[in-house]
Parts: C-alpha cells; structure tokens; sequence
C-alpha cells in the first residue's frame, strides 16, 4: 500500500480513537502491519492489544469498539471495504477496489521514478565497503559487500540522501612488508633460480605475475586511482618492490570492480592518515581524555570503560601505533567531512574491532554520537559446483576471486582482461549481484553455481527476468501504443483475486524500498521481485489478457505494463539487466 494511503488509514484509526482516550494521558502507535495470510485482509493493526490494559478493557472487545468508531469516520467508506475482527483482537482491513486500483495510474504517470521519494532530504551519508588490502585478488567475500554495499548505496539514493561509496585501504603495516617480501622471493627465483621463502609469503600465481611484470619493468597506469608508476626492475630494492605490488594489485581490484559494475566515489589511503598527522593527533587526543595509561612500555586505552572485555594497546613498546588507532583517525575524518551518518561493511570476523573503534570515538569527546558508525557485518560465501565445495582457484592459490566467478556464470573463457566491462559478462553479474544479496547479510550463504546457471523457475534470477521479457512480449503481441495505457480511466474490471493481489503487491514496492533502508536490508528487495514475479507468471498462466471485451483487455493491459515497469525499475536500482526477450 502506498504511504499517502496508509497515512490516511492511520488518521482515520486516529479519530477512532478520540473519544476513547479522551480523558486519559495515552498517546497511541498506530502500527499496520501486512498480514501473513491473504484471508486476513490487506492491513492488520494491533492497537486494541497496545491500550487494553491502560483502559482496563477486554482487547477483543475494545476491538470491537475500535471497529465501530472507524465505520462512523467521514472517509471510511472511500478507503475501507471490510473489518473484521480476530481474537485477541486483531483488526484486520481489507481496502476498497477502487483504492487499489489507483495504483496503475500512480506507477505509469511515475515510470522509472516510482518507488523513489525525497525522505532523506540530501542528508550526507558515506558506505564504506569492500576495503580490500592490495595484497591479493577480490574474492567471493568482497563480492558479497560489493553487492551489499553498493546496492545498498543506491536504495539510500532512491530516498533522497547523498551518498559517497567510500573504499578504504589499509596499505601499510605488516601484511604490505609481507607483499613485497612475497614478491621479493618470487622475482629473485626466476631471476636467479634460487630464493628463500618467507614463512609468512602470499601464495597464488598473482605473486608471480607482479614479479614477472616487475622484472620486465612494466608500467601499471589506472586513471581512476591515479595510479602511474614503472617498475625499476631491481630485486634488492624492495620499497620499489612494495609500491609497484601495490599499484599493480589496486589495478587488478580496479579492474574485478568495473566487471562488477561497481564504482566508489573516494578512496581513502590509511597511509594518508599517517602523513598529514591524523593518527598522531588522535594519540595526542586519546591521552587528554585522560583514558590512557602506561604499562610495560605502551601506551593503552581503558577501552573496558565502554563495554570492551579487555583494554587495548594504542602505541607499543616500540613506538609503532596498533591498527585500530588508524581506525578511529579514519572516523573522525568521515565526521569532519560532514558525513553524520556512516555506515561500515565489513566481514564478520570485524566483531571485535566495532567495541574498540566506537570507545576510542567516544573517549575523544568531539560530539560524535555512540552508535556512531553503523555496521553491517556478512557472513562469508561458501561456493559449490557439481554438488562439491570449490576451494582452489588458478588465479588466487586459495580463494574464488571475482572475475573468475563471473566468468564461470557468462560461460565465458574470454582472457582479456580489460579495464572496460564486456557485453559477455553482463549475465554472470546480473547472477552474481541477485545471489549475493538474496540472504539476509548476518547469514551464511552457500553459492550454488549449477543452480545459477539454470534457465528454469528454481534459478530466481532467470524467473525475474522471464517475468520482465514474458510482459513486453506480449505487449508486442498486442502491438497498440503503451503510452495510450497511461490515460486509461477504467479499471473496475482489475476484481479477480489475483488481480486484487498484484495491485496490492505493486503499491508496496517503495514501502519495500523504505524499508530496506531503515533496516539496511537490500535482500528486501530481492525478496520482493521474486514474490512479484511470482505472482506475475501465476496471473499469466490461469487468465487471459488479451480477451475480446475491450474495456477489461486494456485494463488488463494497464496491470501487466505497471508489473514490468516495477520489476525495471527494481532490477535497474539492484545493477542487474531488465531484458525484454529472452
């Protein structure tokens, strides 16, 4: 149901309720809820069960009561079509027709805009995902938050707010040195033909591919990073070796991302933090909160002041800060850049991390509120092909990377690699994009490749698309003007059950789209065009839309147009393609 409508609906519960509460000092929530059986009506709403016992009064009859008030109100008749009454005293509504089938004009006079509203009134809101360290190839975990994140990002857009996609990337510390150890060995095995391996070396042929390309003094160019940078070809000089792996290794991430349609707005270096004196300045001001204390030679924070289990170290012994001080650093640039909401996508093997940075923000004492930033921790992907779990990937050593999963699901063996995404790709990313955010992000996920590559009803994002092609090819059947649809007056004939059910589904969708960013749940959406598409081909396949009686022919017509508009623009604000034959 549309949010003017059930505003209305909340009104009217509103003036029923006047009288009652009267002489008392309640102030009721009116909550309407969908309920979980067609039989029970459009709306349910529990506010008898919310004040019975403030008003000592039986909730099933108060029902009653509630009901009777609602009947008398002066726009009841033009919204509602029934009541009825469900122990303990659920009020359960069922709209009016003519009501629902406003919504086909409301959807083709809005097209692609439907579904899209100005709540977050240009509020400045940063996502920040992925956030990969250069040492290695995107994988199916970074896949995951690319499609969390970035379709997320666009739900937040379609209600008004201003988003940055932010990437942020941890290139110093020891995993860096260990790159650049890692390559270092490499290059001097095919230089020399011997080399000792470090214990604590990356492996995978992506270690070998930046030694070769280092050996050959290859130039690494990407102008999104503003990255350029040849390589000097010198095994012994391992700060050259270290910022070309990187370099390289940021291209390679440039490149996975393109292919996954995913593209950031800021990428901020944790190196940055350290030059331009963030980090020294956090130390300097976690000290003056008078929070930090001595010991053995380090600098520690009473993180168990805020809820931590265990106090943590902010400098060693040895001077070299921790990790999560370049954390805390990075969230007071967001809040300095005007971002009063911030949002983190991370894995959750993060668990830890949220307790010590959110402390650290709150011993500084600059405003920053306590729930400051949201997280959204996923849980990993485990992929299964042939039945069996795919643990080894050529490109990786030890993980399913992106590109080659992609790759998988075009069916394509294609070795170009190029910067630009290739027309080939486009159904492997649709499925990977749809599966990704077809769980709720704080559950596993098991990534079937057979089932994605299967063109039936089992594969949701064949079904969705099939619903999308099967609506614009009978369109073309009819061959008449779609735009004449839009000026259509009559709809009385839209009274079948499942006609009555589409409409009520279509003017749900930019609940949905509130919703899942009020959750920061984008497998809302997904669930919502499946359910719809369902409904779709049930509707097809049991009614005749192209009848002889014209007037229920083009309102039948109306109805299906409405239907593949909202699953364009559904697929379109997911990153995935609306196909129109198939």
């Amino acid at each position: 149901m549309l949010l003017e409508e059930k505003q209305r609906i909340i009104k009217l519960f509103n003036l029923a309720l006047k009288p009652l509460l009267i002489k008392t000092n309640i102030v009721p929530t009116i909550i309407l809820e969908y309920p979980r059986h067609a039989s029970h009506g459009d709306i349910s709403c529990n506010i008898s069960m919310q004040i019975s016992k403030k008003l000592q009064i039986n909730s099933y009859k108060l029902a009653k009561i509630i009901s009777k008030n609602l009947i008398q109100q002066k726009n009841y008749i033009k919204l509602i079509q029934s009541i009825e009454i469900i122990k303990p005293g659920f009020i359960n509504l069922k709209i009016s027709s003519s009501i629902k089938q406003k919504i086909i004009k409301y959807i083709l006079s809005s097209g692609i805009k439907f579904g899209q509203s100005n709540i977050g009134s240009n509020k400045k809101i940063l996502i920040e995902f992925v956030s990969a360290n250069p040492t290695g190839p995107l994988h199916i975990g970074h896949g995951r938050q690319c499609a969390i994140g970035d379709i997320l990002s666009s739900l937040f857009i379609s209600q008004g707010y201003k988003v940055t996609r932010e990437f942020y990337y941890n290139d110093t510390g020891v995993q860096i040195t260990n790159l650049a150890l890692s390559v270092q060995a490499r290059a001097k095995a095919i230089f020399l033909g011997k080399s000792t391996w470090p214990d604590t070396a990356y492996n995978g042929e992506y270690i070998t591919d930046i030694a070769k390309c280092f050996l050959k003094k290859k130039k690494i160019i990407s102008k999104d990073r503003s990255i350029n940078i040849i390589a000097n070809g010198k095994i012994n000089d391992l700060k050259a070796i270290r910022d070309f792996s990187v370099a390289y290794l940021r291209r390679e991430q440039d490149i996975d991302l393109k292919i996954f349609g995913v593209k950031f707005d800021n990428y901020c270096l944790e190196s940055s933090l350290y030059k331009t004196g963030k980090v020294s300045l956090v130390t300097k001001l976690l000290i003056q909160s008078g929070k930090t204390y001595y010991k053995d030679g380090a600098l520690w924070l009473r993180t168990t002041d805020y809820g931590d289990d265990k106090d943590r170290v902010v400098r060693k012994s040895n001077g070299d800060f921790t990790y999560f001080v370049s954390d805390i650093a990075y969230h007071i640039f967001k809040w300095e850049r005007g971002f009063i909401q911030a949002i983190n996508i991370q894995g959750d093997d993060h668990q830890g991390t949220i307790t010590r940075v959110k402390a650290g923000l709150q011993a500084i004492n600059i405003g920053i509120p306590n729930d400051y930033p949201n997280y959204i921790l996923h849980k990993m992907v485990t992929v299964i092909k042939n039945g069996k779990e795919v643990k080894i990937s050529k490109r990786s050593g030890s993980y399913i990377t992106i590109r080659n999963l992609i790759k998988w699901l075009s069916k394509t063996e294609s070795k170009n690699d190029s910067i630009e995404f290739r027309e080939d790709l486009i159904r492997g990313r649709d499925l990977m994009r749809f599966f990704l955010i077809s769980r709720k992000s704080d559950t596993d996920f098991i990534f079937d490749i057979d089932l994605a590559l299967k063109r039936s009803d089992e594969n949701p994002v064949y079904y969705i698309q099939y619903a999308h092609a099967r609506i614009f090819s009978l369109l073309n059947q009819w061959g008449g003007d779609k735009k004449s649809l839009i000026s259509i007056k009559d709809l009385s004939s839209l009274n079948t059950e499942k006609e009555l059910s589409l409409l009520v589904k279509l003017s749900n969708y930019p609940e949905v789209l509130v919703n899942s960013v009020k959750d920061l749940c984008p497998h809302y959406v997904a669930f919502y065009l499946r359910d719809l598409a369902k409904e779709l081909h049930g509707y097809y396949n049991t009614e005749r839309i192209l009848v002889k009686n014209i007037t229920i022919k083009m309102a039948r017509l109306a109805l299906i147009y409405s239907i593949g508009q909202v699953l364009n623009n559904g697929l379109k604000l997911i990153g995935i393609s609306a196909p129109t034959k198939m």
